[in-house]
């Protein structure tokens, strides 16, 4: 069962988005919040699997909501689930550490899929949405320009497909310590925060 709080300013949008979850017998929505900070309260108390965020929200908007819940809540992913898909606000999104966007006009089917895939730690975004992370950065760099090896590459391609350490692991023939050590490594030789922070980059500057 994957318990998902749902966190929007429009009470009635709420209840569409209940009503749509509860066709899916292995989703549960354990709450409802109204902004951003109402969202990391409730996350902390209901520890859900997925938060589904909007992030326009008066006081405190979706992006704070975000970001205290992936610092403190490492376990926590957060969907981001909006009308809007201008640059400024995917942006806020990603720096946020969202792990995935994906847009309210998308049918039933790929909103309950996507947040499936989120809380099997695949990062979801919408076709859009990716264009436009892709196309953020003017000229797209080559591997080569940020000093990767052929293994950090190979990580990169498989973090970018969702894969989990252990699965990298089988997949590369390595012990799974190996793999987190290479992709803390990794992290850390391009500044980044975590796997998501990843994925962006590896979009943008068109490494995979």
């Amino acid at each position: 069962m994957i318990k998902v709080l749902l966190a929007d300013d429009v009470q009635i949008l709420r209840a569409g988005l209940r009503a749509v979850l509860a066709q899916d017998e292995s989703i549960n929505v354990v709450g409802e919040a109204g902004n951003g900070r109402e969202a990391y309260e409730m996350a902390v108390r209901l520890q859900p699997d997925v938060v589904l965020m909007d992030m326009r929200m008066p006081e405190f908007d979706g992006g704070y909501g975000t970001r205290q819940i992936k610092e403190k809540l490492g376990n926590v992913k957060v969907l981001v689930l909006t009308t809007f898909d201008d640059k400024e606000t995917v942006e806020k999104a990603m720096a946020s550490g969202a792990d995935g966007y994906i847009l309210k006009e998308m049918d039933n089917d790929q909103i309950i899929n996507s947040i499936k895939a989120v809380a099997g730690g695949i990062n979801v975004f919408c076709d859009n949405i990716f264009q436009s992370i892709k196309s953020s950065t003017a000229v797209q760099q080559d591997p080569k320009n940020f000093d990767l090896t052929e293994r950090e590459i190979d990580y990169i391609r498989l973090i970018c497909e969702g894969c989990d350490n252990k699965e990298i692991a089988g997949k590369l023939y390595l012990a799974e310590g190996t793999v987190r050590n290479g992709i803390s490594r990794l992290l850390e030789k391009l500044r980044l925060k975590d796997r998501t922070q990843l994925a962006v980059f590896a979009i943008k500057n068109n490494i995979v």
